[in-house]
This record gives structure tokens, sequence and C-alpha cells, in this order.
């Protein structure tokens, strides 16, 4: 399990290291969720629905695992292993499955499985093999936690796929209500379940704040997917200066409310339904209130 790590521990060097260590942002959940917005606000409104979904349900499954298998970190399981230092801030939790494994091949899978040009594909399909590549360079994972990962972020994605791409309502219905019940289920596993005394604090709250976001992310997809069928009908399209403001202001709108509610909703309740509370405003404002201002920016840049 550790023969390659180690392989790639002594071929470091520092600007190797610094380029790992830029490409495996591209696994992270910000980038996940403003590429995603993106794609739901100016490109393609199905194509967004589907690649939020795809990685809801990859991390719950990940991160379900994580808290059940509980396997510890490279450089906990051999304390003479080293790994690349400004790379561990972004290594919280437990070690499998990779988590930026399962975001990175579940959103860029998605997107080379959506849109069938050659150009797209190929910078996927490579940006798919760098990011868990990038995890075992700096030391933060296992093969076989970054093969687990990449297999969730896959699953996720090609069962999926043809619900969103030919618009079957009912059944994209039933996968919304599918993944927001396996999150209740997450949480209440995070909830009930009697954990080991000497389970790790830091790892065991780290997963118990997933399941709750989770569960409020899954559930405001799910309102807004609604919403948008029934009422809003939201349009993507508008001049690109329009659409470069529409994505700035809202990702701002959105990375706003998860920073200014933290505090006030902290203060009246526990930690796990703020995060639930919290995480569903995001998804809303992201769905539903954010893309009522569409027609005014698709407006923007016309002559009357």
């Amino acid at each position: 399990m550790m023969a390659l790590l180690k392989l790639l521990e002594g071929i470091r060097f520092p600007a190797g290291d610094s380029v790992f260590f830029a490409i495996t942002y591209l696994g992270e959940e910000i980038t996940f969720m403003a590429l995603a917005i993106v794609v739901l606000w100016c490109i393609n409104k199905r194509a967004g629905f589907y690649l939020l979904t795809v990685g809801g349900v990859g991390t719950v499954l990940s991160q379900w695992m994580k808290i059940v298998c509980r396997v510890p970190r490279p450089w906990v399981l051999d304390p003479e292993f080293t790994i690349v230092e400004r790379a561990r801030a972004g290594a919280g939790g437990y070690s499998f499955p990779s988590g930026h494994s399962q975001m990175s091949v579940g959103l860029f899978g998605g997107i080379a499985l959506w849109w069938k040009k050659t150009w797209v594909r190929v910078t996927c399909i490579i940006i798919c093999i760098l990011v868990p590549f990038s995890r075992m360079y700096l030391g933060v994972h296992t093969p076989q936690d970054i093969a687990v990962g990449a297999l969730c972020g896959l699953g996720a994605m090609l069962m999926l796929y043809s619900f969103f791409r030919d618009d079957r309502g009912h059944a994209v219905r039933i996968c919304f209500a599918a993944i927001t019940a396996f999150a209740v289920a997450f949480a209440v596993y995070m909830s009930v379940t009697a954990f080991p005394a000497d389970i790790d604090l830091e790892n065991l709250h780290e997963a118990e704040g997933n399941a709750f976001k989770l569960l409020g992310m899954a559930a405001g997809v799910w309102l807004s997917w609604e919403i948008d069928r029934k009422w809003l009908h939201f349009e993507t399209k508008a001049v690109w200066w329009a659409q470069v403001l529409k994505t700035v202001l809202g990702l701002a709108l959105v990375v706003g409310l998860k920073s200014l509610l933290k505090a006030p909703l902290l203060s009246v309740m526990a930690a796990g339904p703020a995060d639930l509370i919290r995480y569903f405003v995001m998804a809303v404002a992201a769905g539903v209130l954010w893309p009522l201002t569409f027609r005014f920016f698709g407006k923007l840049g016309k002559k009357e």
C-alpha cells in the first residue's frame, strides 16, 4: 500500500510540489461548487443540475465510507513517511476513500460525458487522471484511497447521466428523493451511532458536519429543481460580459451566505442543524433566488 507513495516521495522536487499542489485544487469542494454553478447559470441548466447531483451522490457515499472504515492517513500508518507539508491543511478527515478523486472524476468525468467535443473530453480525462495522482504525489492518499474515490465519482456520473440528459422528469424526481433519503440516513447514522471511545474526535466532528451539510445541499438542490421545472424556468443565455457579471455577483452571494449565516445559526442551535440550514439556503439561493435576476441579465447588451 505504501510502496508507490514512498517511490513518489523519493522523486519529489520543489517545482513538482508546486505543480501538483495547484492541480489538487481541481478536486476541492469550492472548485466543484463554482464550476457546477457556472454551468447551471450560464451554459446548460440540465447539465448543471446533473453535475450538482453527481457531486452530492459521490460525496455522501465517500464520506460515509470514510467514517465506517476509519482508515488513517498515510503518515499515520507509517510515521517515517513524509508528505508535502503544505498539503496537510487540505487533508482533513480519514483517508479512505479520496474525496478529491471522487469529486474530480464526478465533475470532470460528467462534463466529458455531457459534451462530446474532443478537446473537452481530452482535457477532462487528463484532469481525472492528474488530480488523483496529485493526491498520491503529495503523500495524502494511498492508491486504494484514490481508486475507490474515483469509482464513487464514476459510478454516480454514469448512474445519473441518462436521467438528466433525457430530461426524464419523474425519474429525476425519484433520483432526488433517493439521494435525499440517503443523506438523511447518513445524518441519522452519525447522530445515533455509538463510536469507539478512542476514535479521532477531529475526524468524527468533520464527518458529523459533512453529514448535515450534504443533507441540506441535497434537499436544497431538489427543491430548486422542482421550483424551476414548475414555475421559474430560468434562461441561461446572456451576452458574455453579462454572464461574467452574473457569475461574479452570484458566487459572491452564495459564498457570502455560507460565511454570514454561520455565526447567527450557531448562536441559536447545534452545529449539525446549523450546517443543514446553511447549506440548504445556499443551494436555494443558487438554484432559485439568484436565477430570478437572469431575465434582467439576459436583456443587458441587447438593442431595443
